[in-house]
């Protein structure tokens, strides 16, 4: 058994390869090759907090390219107050042939790469050719991972950064500007307007339960990705932007049952459940067109789906064993 902690898992997803990863999940995802079912949802309502279990299983074309791992995370609310991170988690990769266990995998630096990662494959599918200034709303591991992604599709030249508490987002900037592929323009934003106003794309990576930003303040042709709100009650994109743009989810029967980004303008009566236009993994395999013009807004909404982790945990394992990393235990 393989033990990856957190930098090894950082090591083993560079963020070009996992965006290609994604890609590939999603597409497995969209074509029914995937089995992945709905994530099991168990709260733990009397600390704040919620479990969730993820399996998922993607058959490769020799046997051992196939991908099986579960993972289990837990969001706890009180947790930072604590001086805990908000996720914990964990990905165990199983042999898919023989049904061992290979490897456990520290899961919320491979949760945070991944997710950013998937927002960077719709971003290189969905957003203009030429965008070069982007919006991170959030200043935590995910606004981090968000940044990294964008610039890894994108030539990113100017990166305007909003989160409530400047001392974060300032961190965030000095960890941040000038690594590999993100530029040294980072910006502090004062208010979301300013954030937005002259961004190409927009990330949002927050636990908001409102709209982090107005639509009206969005560029014309901006692609969004809502990659923060989990549950029916939260929000962080506006209304108005799910009824104006081409909307691509990554998976249509989770984020009908979970994105509130989705649910709350349904439950307005702003649209409908058609209001998805297609999911990701159907404009890599060229089932479903994407952006038709200059001018449109696009809308990419990520509540996370197994098959995403079973790529992750599959590329890392392989990277890990190439460059020697992690920590073998008897089993």
């Amino acid at each position: 058994m393989l033990i990856l902690n957190a930098d090894d898992v950082k090591r083993a997803l560079p963020m070009k390869d996992t965006v290609e990863a994604m890609k590939a999940a999603y597409a497995a995802l969209s074509t029914g090759k995937a089995d992945v079912p709905l994530r099991t949802r168990l709260p733990v309502k009397e600390h704040n907090g919620l479990a969730l279990f993820m399996p998922a299983y993607v058959p490769g074309e020799e046997s051992n390219d196939s991908a099986l791992t579960v993972k289990l995370v837990t969001l706890f609310d009180g947790n930072p107050a604590r001086g805990l991170p908000l996720i914990h988690a964990a990905v165990v990769v199983i042999d898919a042939e023989t049904g061992a266990m290979q490897a456990v995998l520290e899961g919320g630096t491979l949760t945070a790469i991944r997710t950013g990662a998937g927002c960077g494959a719709a971003t290189d599918i969905l957003a203009r050719k030429d965008a070069s200034t982007v919006a991170i709303f959030g200043a935590g591991a995910q606004a981090r991972t968000q940044l990294a992604a964008m610039c890894a599709v994108r030539a990113v030249e100017t990166a305007w950064i909003y989160a409530p508490t400047r001392e974060h987002v300032a961190a965030l900037v000095k960890e941040m500007a000038g690594q590999e592929g993100i530029p040294y323009d980072l910006r502090v934003a004062e208010t979301p307007r300013e954030a937005v106003q002259n961004a190409d794309i927009v990330c949002a990576a927050t636990t908001s339960t409102t709209p982090v930003f107005d639509f009206e303040d969005l560029k014309p042709g901006a692609h969004v990705n809502g990659a923060g709100s989990y549950t029916p009650e939260m929000q962080e994109v506006p209304a108005e932007l799910i009824a104006e743009a081409l909307v691509t989810v990554d998976s249509r029967d989770a984020c009908l049952a979970e994105a509130g980004d989705i649910l709350v303008p349904i439950a307005q009566g702003l649209v409908d459940r058609d209001v998805v236009d297609g999911e990701i993994g159907e404009l890599v395999s060229g089932t479903k067109p994407g952006r038709e013009d200059e001018a449109q807004f696009t809308f990419f909404k990520s509540v996370g789906v197994a098959v995403q982790d079973a790529a992750a945990g599959r590329l890392a394992l392989a990277n890990a064993e190439k460059m020697g990393l992690g920590t073998k235990v008897n089993w």
